[in-house]
């Protein structure tokens, strides 16, 4: 039950981001693509990605929490 919770909170968060944010996080999570191939695939610089990355895991971070599932 709480998984189901939390992969529907997850689920609302990433329908939450820009595309691009979403697909950098997506690639970097679930592709377990590196930040140079990320960069590669979105024209951006890897220190843009990281950025990106940054930033996504912090509002996640926000986000899970006021969901109480941190």
């Amino acid at each position: 039950m709480i998984q189901k919770e939390v992969l529907a909170s997850l689920n609302r968060f990433l329908a939450s981001l820009p595309e691009a944010e979403r697909a950098v996080f997506l690639c970097r999570y679930w592709y377990v693509n590196s930040t140079e191939e990320i960069a590669q695939k979105t024209g951006f610089s890897v220190g843009k990605i990281k950025s990106m990355l940054h930033r996504t895991r912090q509002k996640l971070s926000v986000s899970l929490q006021k969901e109480a599932l941190k």
